[in-house]
């Protein structure tokens, strides 16, 4: 009997040792690098990087709420030409905006949430 109450305690004493040895490691949130040309001031809106294209161009979509929210291209004429609804977290959003399939010219790209624009900025596509 003594001897299973050395074994017991010797067990309990080495899951005390691992347990309390056990450190929390808690998930790191990635932080997004917003480059100067991208930085928004506001609390939302939309950015590109430049406003000359070619091929691609990089954008900010920031918002104060994360949530779905769709991007519209529209051409001079003002038809959309180009629509994607996204998920968004809340802040810095970077994303890449491919431009090869649209013909040189002008324009505008803006951003809404639940149908109100919360922003609206132009581009020149060139080849």
């Amino acid at each position: 009997m003594k001897n299973i109450l050395n074994k017991i305690a010797i067990v309990l004493t080495v899951l005390f040792v691992f347990t309390s040895c056990y450190d929390e490691i808690e998930p790191e949130i990635p932080v997004v690098e917003v480059k100067d040309e991208l930085k928004i001031n506001t609390s939302y809106g939309i950015k590109l990087e430049s406003t000359f294209v070619t091929n691609e161009v990089s954008m900010n979509v920031k918002l104060d709420t994360a949530g779905k929210v769709l991007i519209r291209i529209f051409d001079i004429n003002n038809r959309v030409v180009s629509k994607e609804e996204i998920s968004v977290k809340a802040g810095d959003n970077i994303l890449k905006i491919y431009t090869t399939a649209l013909p040189s010219s002008a324009y505008r790209i803006a951003l809404y949430k639940s149908n109100v624009m919360l922003g609206i900025t132009d581009f020149n596509k060139i080849n």
